[in-house]
């Protein structure tokens, strides 16, 4: 099975096989549907998607942003567009991870495959 991490790799590499359109926005609609997807298959919450939620945290603190906008609709507020705001997202994402102390490299070409 593919983790999250993983998951976003690949949607970076290839944003319009996953997505339709490179929009941040669909990313988060996309996250959102596999994550509920799990759930309603009874998979237990894994780390990495809990990340997501401090994400949200982490991008309310960084734009101090007090009402509740996702991290996609804070993101897509400050960029030019929604291309625009899922290039801002992985960079964000890498940032947050990299306070975080945890490696997604998410940049790296090299695939990684996770065991369960």
């Amino acid at each position: 099975m593919t983790d999250i991490y993983e998951l976003m790799k690949r949607i970076k590499s290839r944003p319009g096989m996953y997505l339709g359109r490179p929009y941040v926005t669909r990313l988060k609609a996309f996250l959102d549907g596999y994550i509920g997807a799990r759930n309603d298959l009874g998979f237990p919450l894994q780390e990495q998607e809990e990340t997501l939620n401090r994400f949200q945290q982490w991008i309310q603190s960084r734009y101090n942003i007090k009402s509740s906008q996702s991290w996609a609709d804070i993101i897509l507020f400050y960029s030019v567009d929604e291309t625009d705001g899922l290039n801002k997202f992985f960079d964000l994402f890498d940032r947050f991870m990299n306070e975080e102390n945890k490696s997604t490299d998410l940049s790296s070409e090299v695939e990684i495959i996770s065991t369960i």
